[in-house]
């Protein structure tokens, strides 16, 4: 059974082009805005995409915030997202947003590991609590860092105290059956090794499992499966929200989405 159909987001928002015109143009005006606080291109590898934007809060920061990309991991770029640092921001945090080597010229493991990089790198750059949340592709790599298997230096590990998956692709096993995997070349070991909710020696940090109630009926699972796997994870299930505009809420300081990432760390 072909579930192309069932990953399919853009078909079934409503107006769903408007997202993909309007995240560059706020992205590239909240850089603009940020002035001498954004701190563009940082490399953590050699990689031409092997960087991270820096986005530093008025004075000493509080921590780090790291925020990983989606786009099933072979579309996209850090610098549509630059706008979501705003939440954490106004609340005294630094936010880095790391790009990654796309599909099919890295495959996910690859992926996985540059991103440990990246956690890493930023974290030297900032002193603090360090919490991790990503989007989608980037919510299954939010989740990796969890998974004690992934390399993620011991210092940096022990600083993180939370993760947040938003919308995540937590069990890689379905998507072997729609027709991105073409592009992805996930196998039947991959998806083993790479899927979030088959993994048991899990990092001892903080889980929320971030959804939106209006997505597609897979995302829902995604997330479910997610937190159904993961002792004392949590599930939240944000009101009204879709695919595209559920991570919306980290622009605002106060919104639930900020909050449930922030809260109680400091």
């Amino acid at each position: 059974m072909d579930l192309s159909d069932a990953y399919e987001n853009g078909a079934y928002i409503p107006g769903a082009e408007r997202y993909r015109e309007t995240w560059p143009v706020k992205a590239a005006d909240f850089q603009k805005r940020l002035a001498g606080r954004a701190r563009l291109g940082i490399a953590y590898g050699t990689g031409p995409r092997q960087r991270f934007d820096l986005f530093l809060p008025d004075g000493a920061a509080a921590g780090l915030a790291v925020f990983v990309h989606g786009g099933y991991w072979k579309a996209l770029d850090r610098s549509d997202w630059s706008h979501l640092a705003a939440g954490p921001l106004a609340r005294g945090w630094a936010v880095a947003m790391p790009s990654y080597t796309l599909a099919p010229e890295a495959r996910i493991s690859r992926i996985t590991a540059e991103i440990a990089a990246a956690v890493a790198a930023a974290a030297g750059e900032v002193p603090g609590p360090v919490v991790i949340t990503g989007h989608s592709a980037g919510g299954h790599l939010s989740a990796r860092m969890r998974c004690a298997d992934v390399e993620l230096p011991k210092p940096t590990a022990d600083r993180v105290a939370r993760v947040l998956p938003i919308s995540p692709l937590a069990d890689l096993r379905p998507l072997m059956r729609t027709e991105m995997n073409a592009v992805l070349g996930i196998d039947a070991s991959e998806a083993a090794v790479e899927s979030p909710v088959l993994c048991a020696d899990l990092r001892d940090w903080d889980t929320v499992v971030w959804v939106g109630a209006e997505e597609r009926p897979a995302f829902l699972d995604q997330a479910r499966w997610l937190a159904d796997a993961w002792p004392g994870a949590a599930l939240r299930v944000a009101p009204g929200r879709h695919h595209f505009d559920v991570v919306e809420e980290l622009e605002v300081p106060d919104s639930p989405l900020t909050s449930a990432l922030l809260d109680g760390l400091i």
